[in-house]
């Protein structure tokens, strides 16, 4: 599971039915510090996320879990909306950022 940012969302008009009603956000990945990293990404949300938010994403088989029992084709789900980040640097003892 991954940290990312939502830059963006995707209209399609013509998509498979499975996907009515949801909701395709671009997610930029995010490293440690909250810093861009690699490629972005396609997301389905199943959370209700919006742009500039952080968001807790999943990909591979899982990421379709967010609607089970339903089968929905994604390789990418946004999962959560990440209020806060806490990471140690290394060298101290101090959580905070």
């Amino acid at each position: 599971m991954y940290l990312g940012k939502v830059i963006g969302n995707v209209v399609c008009t013509v998509k498979s039915p499975a996907l009515e009603g949801k909701k395709i956000l671009i997610v930029q990945p995010l490293d440690r510090q909250s810093k861009p990293t690699g490629k972005p990404v396609i997301a389905l949300d199943s959370v209700g996320a919006g742009a500039g938010e952080t968001v807790y994403w999943c990909r591979g088989r899982e990421a379709s879990f967010a609607w089970y029992p339903a089968e929905v084709p994604t390789e990418t789900t946004i999962v959560a909306i990440v209020d806060k980040v806490d990471v140690k640097d290394e060298g101290t003892t101090d959580s905070r950022r």
